[in-house]
């Protein structure tokens, strides 16, 4: 009986995030290392010259997106006003600075901000396999990346405050 509740219970919950997807947005609960293995190459074979980064959705089930993002390139660093973000390393190195200050800030929506760098924040040398979270109004920038790095990211929002 008990399995028949938490069954009942995630249907309801999946067909309640259902209603709720954004309009043209259709929700994607499942993606195979295949599926995955075909992002990665559409996003290598869709990269710029001086791109920093393509993102391609992996996973939808609203509010919240996993996306991939293949980094070829330092781009710039950012500031999730209201959001955490998760990282977890699919393949490849790269050195995340995450703290500190951004320079050279700008806006670029009601919520974030980006700049062309930090100053005074920590680096952590990532790689294939690692995890990380960073926490909202966390300035975090790939500083460094070792030939590519491709990462499945998830935006987390949040109403709490960073801890500094």
């Amino acid at each position: 009986m008990r399995v028949l509740g938490i069954t009942f219970t995630l249907l309801l919950a999946g067909l309640t995030a259902q209603a709720q997807q954004p309009a043209g947005q259709v929700m994607k609960t499942f993606a195979s290392s295949s599926d995955v293995a075909a992002l990665i190459a559409q996003a290598k074979s869709e990269r710029k010259d001086n791109q920093a980064i393509v993102t391609k959705p992996i996973l939808r089930l609203a509010p919240y997106n996993a996306n991939l993002e293949y980094r070829a390139s330092v781009g710039p660093a950012a500031v999730h006003e209201k959001e955490a973000e998760m990282f977890y390393v699919i393949d490849g190195s790269a050195t995340l600075m995450t703290g500190g200050k951004l320079t050279k800030e700008s806006r670029t929506n009601p919520e974030n901000l980006t700049g062309s760098g930090i100053e005074g924040g920590t680096s952590r040398a990532i790689a294939k396999g690692d995890f990380v979270i960073v926490p909202e109004n966390t300035p975090h920038w790939f500083s460094a990346i070792n030939g590519t790095i491709v990462l499945m990211s998830i935006h987390v929002p949040r109403s709490g405050t960073a801890a500094p």
